[in-house]
């Protein structure tokens, strides 16, 4: 029989019913503000890394954005 291939990657426990294995979760500190958590782990680190319980506010201001310097280039190319 073949090994795993995310043996490596995905080291939890198949649980009954479940086929992928799950990954541990990232190392995370609770901070008392958005300010405190952008202060203490950075924007990026506090979107794309969750780092904090604010990892999807700062994921969705990310989105906003994106957004909307996607839409000012579109809007003086077009």
């Amino acid at each position: 029989m073949t090994p795993d291939p995310l043996s490596g990657i995905m080291s939890g426990e198949v649980r009954k019913g479940e086929r992928i294995p799950r990954r541990e979760p990232p190392q995370f500190e609770e901070a008392n503000s958005f300010v405190e958590a952008i202060t203490r782990d950075g924007f990026i680190g506090t979107a794309l890394d969750d780092k904090n319980q604010y990892g999807p506010v700062a994921m969705m201001i990310m989105l906003l954005i994106v957004a909307a310097i996607t839409g000012t280039v579109i809007r003086l190319l077009g």
